[in-house]
């Protein structure tokens, strides 16, 4: 079997160090050894739950600043787990998915004449990128995933997001007014084959995505393998919107937190 080409490669803007996850002691901080045993405080752009990604002793991946505007000078990036390597900054899929619009790579964005990211709309929100074609407005959202389970399906989100179920909210607000609307998952690992809305983790969200499909809203779903060295845009895979029975998702969920302590659990040692 011949594989295929990727999409698209996005090399990293700067080169990433090796280490070891510590402990993440809150939402937004980590303490990693790099190789060498330096220790060092990084930033946690994955503000969520991030299941499966938080044991000690995962080998993971840290960019560091040049000239850190701020106290922190290292940024999580990537961590591997059971051979897969996950990526974990969360900032990383707009700047995916705006080179592949730029690129006009996308089936069903390629043809625009205006493009602008984070313009508002709704109720208080932004849209991660407005395209204008003549007078059609299309509305794109885009969703990270990390979380793939042995049936090989990414599930987003790994725990409750009242944001996310707000955008669905207001992208069918724009189609009923007679505007395009389209959600990606950006999957940033490489062993997923399709793509769901948890039904386990945030079952608002997945009626809600539900809703959206049948009013009108687009669904793609992007697999991006991350490697120390780039970001790899491997193709698009299946969004299923369907109905699924949840008993493996449950234990799967189960099993993962009983690794070790949840996010919102951890907390600094002195």
């Amino acid at each position: 079997m011949i594989a295929r080409a990727p999409l698209l490669v996005i090399p990293h803007g700067r080169r990433l160090l090796p280490g070891t996850l510590v402990r993440r002691w809150n939402r937004f901080l980590a303490d990693i050894e790099l190789e060498g045993g330096e220790k060092v405080v990084a930033h946690c752009v994955n503000t969520g739950r991030m299941e499966c990604l938080t044991q000690r002793g995962l080998r993971v991946w840290v960019s560091k600043k040049d000239e850190p505007a701020g106290k922190l000078a290292y940024t999580w990036e990537i961590t591997e787990v059971d051979g897969t390597m996950v990526g974990t900054n969360t900032s990383l899929p707009n700047r995916v998915v705006r080179s592949l619009l730029e690129a006009r790579l996308l089936h069903g964005l390629s043809d625009w004449d205006e493009m602008k990211g984070e313009r508002k709309y709704g109720e208080n929100s932004r849209v991660d990128f407005w395209l204008r074609k003549g007078s059609q407005e299309h509305y794109v959202e885009v969703k990270n995933c990390h979380l793939v389970y042995p049936d090989r399906h990414g599930y987003f989100p790994d725990s409750v997001s009242e944001r996310a179920t707000k955008h669905l909210d207001e992208l069918m607000e724009v189609v009923r007014q007679g505007h395009r609307a389209t959600v990606i998952f950006t999957v940033q690992r490489g062993d997923a084959v399709a793509m769901r809305p948890s039904d386990v983790h945030d079952p608002a969200f997945a009626a809600a995505a539900r809703r959206a499909k049948a009013c009108g809203v687009n669904f793609k779903a992007l697999r991006i393998r991350p490697t120390p060295e780039a970001m790899i845009i491997e193709d698009t895979i299946p969004v299923d919107l369907k109905e699924y029975e949840t008993s493996r998702i449950q234990q799967w969920m189960t099993e993962n937190r009983a690794l070790g302590p949840a996010w919102f659990t951890v907390k600094r040692s002195s």
